[in-house]
């Protein structure tokens, strides 16, 4: 039987963190009435690219992370690689949430984010190699 416990874990945090992006949106379009598009709107239009970036970055970094899991890779390299991923999502959303343009949050947080990709393809890589 397979066992996910470890991108599990990951997921539902990172899970949790799109939940809060998408009412953050809810929110705004309530506040500003505007029920498609962000109606002109810079906070709304922010918003819905907080949570579009993160729904750009996610699905191919915890495919990756299933399949390293899957194929046998070492626990402490997947909770570090799903922490580091999480952790640099969180700090992207932050810091696009607050300032459109550059910052060290936004830097981190996507440095994280393909860091932990490209770790995750390489380690993916391996696997196949070593079977």
């Amino acid at each position: 039987m397979m066992n996910l416990s470890i991108t599990g874990l990951y997921l539902s945090l990172l899970g949790l963190l799109y939940i809060v992006l998408a009412v953050r949106i809810i929110k705004l379009r309530y506040r500003f009435k505007t029920g498609i598009g962000d109606g002109g709107h810079e906070p709304l239009a922010q918003a819905i690219r907080v949570h579009g970036n993160f729904a750009e970055y996610t699905p191919i970094a915890f495919l990756l992370l299933a399949c390293a899991e899957i194929n046998g890779s070492v626990p402490v390299l997947l909770h570090v690689v799903g922490a580091a991923f999480f952790i640099g999502r969180v700090l992207h959303s932050i810091a696009i949430t607050h300032s459109t343009g550059p910052s060290k949050f936004r830097f981190l947080g996507m440095m994280s984010s393909f860091i932990s990709i490209i770790i995750l393809a390489i380690e993916n890589i391996r696997l196949f190699v070593l079977v």
